[in-house]
């Protein structure tokens, strides 16, 4: 296996754990946050289930705790940057799936211009 091949395997493990992007996400804007209003902003996530991930992502180096809460590190933050670059591309391939499921068998000309103005 490629170094790269397994570097993306690890990181792909890591940000499959539950909640764990969201916590990249939630720390994104670059204001740190402290546990319980990082608790607040995941949403629905057990301090257990969050201490695990900040352990984890902090093991990482994708995060860190400074005299103000959870913050994000420059690798944490360039993360973040690559995953907000899918929400375009979740948002056309969602109107693809979209157009499929109501038997559309070709997309539409507003559809296509898109796809081919899309970076």
């Amino acid at each position: 296996m490629s170094k790269d091949k397994e570097a993306l395997d690890q990181l792909f493990d890591l940000l499959e754990s539950r909640y764990a992007m969201r916590v990249i996400q939630a720390l994104a804007d670059g204001h740190p946050q402290t546990f319980r209003l990082l608790q607040d902003s995941v949403g629905g996530v057990t301090p257990n289930t969050l201490n695990t991930r900040l352990k984890e992502l902090r093991a990482a180096h994708l995060l860190d705790h400074c005299g103000t809460g959870y913050r994000l590190t420059p690798h944490g933050a360039e993360l973040a940057r690559r995953l907000g670059e899918l929400k375009p591309f979740a948002g056309r391939w969602h109107n693809q799936q979209r157009l499929r499921a109501n038997g559309a068998s070709r997309p539409s000309a507003q559809v296509r211009a898109a796809a081919r103005a899309a970076p």
